[in-house]
């Protein structure tokens, strides 16, 4: 298909409370039609928040989030994607999991703890990338402290062991204010280097811990230009992306193909 519609949804998380924010989603994705989009994509840690208490919060794969998922997926007749805290053969993880309609679903665990949070010391780092192909668009979810690492966020398949360039990358995240800069910065910079459409979902309001988010949740195009950007509020928006204006674009300026080649050492 030459077209896919993205959704985004920007809300302001309840903390630590899993009920209350698949409640609060169930709301904010009312308005959505099915079939009306392809993708819907939620922040970093949707279900709690950004937190360090996995011991309390975390939960299994075959537990509430994920039924969610499933749920929500095959209502709406699209692909959904976010992150929650995962508990897996005694480690904690900020999983990721990309949901289908059918309930197929694939997950990638963030690799890019964020230290200056502690993450790291509480959370078990991935080691894989994820690649998924939907509807005709391949697509590469991440998330969040991810964005700030291009070597990981690079669209070289033959690094990754991926058959095709990527066309849209995702990011997840809880990004506070006081780095707003450096999210549209790098939002755009991801999206000109590697020449796809750039998608940051993040959240607002003030969390437990008194971190403020602006949102600032995000679309770029392949050549950064900003299709659509929401602050402060609240929302559930829904951005078209043209594959091709994306593949003549790279015709047109073959920057991927002069990238250099590199080894990435895990």
């Amino acid at each position: 298909m030459n077209e896919l519609r993205v959704t985004t949804v920007q809300a302001d998380l309840i903390w630590e409370n899993r009920l209350d924010n698949l409640q609060k989603f169930d709301t904010l994705l009312q308005g959505i039609e099915r079939s009306a989009t392809d993708i819907i994509v939620l922040p970093e840690m949707f279900t709690t928040g950004f937190s360090m208490r996995p011991a309390d919060l975390a939960e299994p794969m075959n537990d509430a989030t994920l039924f969610w998922l499933k749920k929500k997926a095959w209502e709406l007749d699209a692909a959904i994607v976010g992150s929650f805290i995962c508990s897996e053969n005694a480690h904690f993880y900020n999983r990721l999991v990309w949901m289908q309609p059918d309930g197929h679903f694939e997950t990638y665990d963030k690799r890019h703890r964020f230290s200056f949070a502690n993450e790291h010391a509480f959370y078990t780092e991935g080691g894989r990338r994820l690649m998924v192909e939907w509807r005709g668009w391949r697509i590469c979810p991440l998330i969040c402290y991810d964005l700030r690492f291009p070597a990981w966020s690079r669209n070289a398949p033959a690094t990754f062991g991926e058959a095709e360039y990527y066309d849209v990358l995702i990011y997840v995240a809880n990004w506070a204010r006081a780095r707003r800069v450096a999210w549209q910065s790098l939002l755009t910079a991801r999206a000109i280097e590697n020449q796809a459409y750039v998608v940051g979902v993040n959240r607002v309001g003030t969390d437990g811990n008194g971190i403020e988010h602006t949102g600032d949740t995000t679309v770029v195009d392949f050549a950064g230009e900003t299709l659509f950007r929401r602050t402060n509020t609240e929302g559930v928006d829904t951005t078209i992306f043209i594959r091709q204006k994306l593949y003549d674009f790279r015709k047109k300026f073959g920057f991927l193909e002069d990238q250099d080649a590199f080894e990435f050492i895990s």
